[in-house]
């Protein structure tokens, strides 16, 4: 990739988080590029290096490179013109410092060139080793270019910062917050999700309460206990962090929360389901029997199992090193929920209920079946039906 864009006057280095995670040894997952070609030059270069290039943003100056399989966004280098929130005149540029100046945070602007020589205009690499999240320049202009800034700003604290929050970035994001309503549910749900996947959530989720953010975005009080008992469960047993059940644990109380949740942080289906299992209706946060725990998990399953469990641990109080919690997590581990051995057509075959009436029954038969510790078999069940239909007619 590099061979393709290089020479010739023109120079290509990586950019942003690639660089930024390389340094810290952590994984990276895409690698975005920068690039003094203009796209067009970019275009003609790929593709004379056999490479597929798609002018995804070329107005903007970015191409997408496919090498083996592998996007790679490569943006011509850019200054500001004029800006209008999200949107900004641009101009091409072949100043590295001057595509720096218009990016959001320090630590983002940092670039590496093939052999992995830092280019480092803003001071980016002190405050990433220091986990100083600063703005570039004036950290109100910076936000009022796009209010979602504000959530990144706790994101990346969450990810890379140390010590105290940076002062003036604080300071912006607090008297800015309202700001924030502007924004589409979408991008404030994503942004909400990234937080609670961090390392450092509590941190982050405990700063935008303490600084009057978190209440808005959730629309209703948190459960900031909860939500810290679990950040502790799963950081004892080493489970990795979920962020649909971070929220249940952080936001619901009652079911209503969640539709509420749902649709203002765009959730989907599967996500409200996590959700709804934080609700305190019908969910008991005492610790289950085992055949109380055999029945939650042949209903729920393995997956909604372990969080309907964590959620009901961490509402209970219970210490995160608790043994006999652990024990009941480990389920799925030691028992396979069995089939329930009847169908419909089993009710049928034995005549005189129809319809709702069959599904009544199995309904029946099924909740003695998991009463009865899953241990009757087909022929007892059957049994039990002829019973059950004897007495209804």
């Amino acid at each position: 990739m590099f061979d393709a864009l290089s020479g010739e006057g023109i120079e290509t280095r990586a950019v942003g988080g690639a660089v930024r995670n390389a340094l810290l040894g952590l994984p990276v997952t895409e690698i975005d590029l920068a690039t003094t070609a203009p796209p067009e030059r970019v275009m003609a270069l790929a593709e004379k290096a056999g490479l597929k290039a798609v002018p995804t943003g070329i107005d903007h100056g970015t191409v997408t490179i496919i090498a083996d399989g592998v996007p790679f966004e490569v943006t011509t280098l850019r200054r500001d013109l004029e800006t209008f929130g999200r949107h900004a005149k641009i101009a091409f540029t072949t100043s590295w410092e001057e595509d720096a100046r218009r990016r959001d945070f320090t630590l983002n602007a940092l670039y590496a060139d093939r052999d992995g020589k830092l280019f480092d205009p803003l001071g980016g690499f002190a405050d990433l080793a220091s986990g100083r999240v600063r703005f570039i320049g004036e950290a109100e202009a910076r936000i009022k270019e796009d209010y979602l800034r504000i959530l990144r700003f706790f994101r990346f604290n969450a990810y890379y910062g140390k010590g105290e929050l940076d002062p003036a970035g604080l300071k912006a994001s607090v008297s800015l917050r309202g700001g924030l309503e502007q924004l589409s549910a979408e991008r404030v749900g994503g942004e909400l999700r990234r937080i609670l996947d961090a390392p450092g959530a509590g941190r982050a989720v405990e700063a935008l309460y303490d600084y009057g953010l978190l209440t808005g975005l959730l629309g209703g009080v948190p459960r900031l206990d909860r939500f810290e008992r679990l950040i502790a469960i799963e950081a004892t047993i080493g489970l990795t962090p979920n962020a649909a059940q971070r929220l249940a644990a952080l936001a619901v109380f009652v079911a209503e929360d969640v539709a509420r949740l749902g649709e203002r942080l765009r959730l989907s289906n599967a996500e409200q389901a996590v959700l709804a299992l934080g609700a305190g209706e019908g969910r008991d946060a005492a610790l289950p029997e085992e055949a109380a725990a055999k029945a939650i998990l042949y209903r729920l399953g393995s997956s909604t199992y372990q969080s309907y469990l964590l959620l009901a641990w961490a509402e209970s109080g219970a210490p995160p090193d608790d043994r006999l919690w652990r024990l009941a997590l480990t389920l799925p581990e030691r028992w396979q929920a069995p089939c329930f051995p009847l169908r419909g057509n089993d009710i049928m075959a034995l005549g005189e209920l129809k319809g709702p009436e069959i599904g009544e029954a199995l309904r029946r038969l099924e909740q003695e079946w998991i009463e009865g510790d899953f241990g009757f078999d087909r022929d007892q069940l059957l049994a039990k039906a002829r019973t059950l239909i004897s007495e209804r007619h």
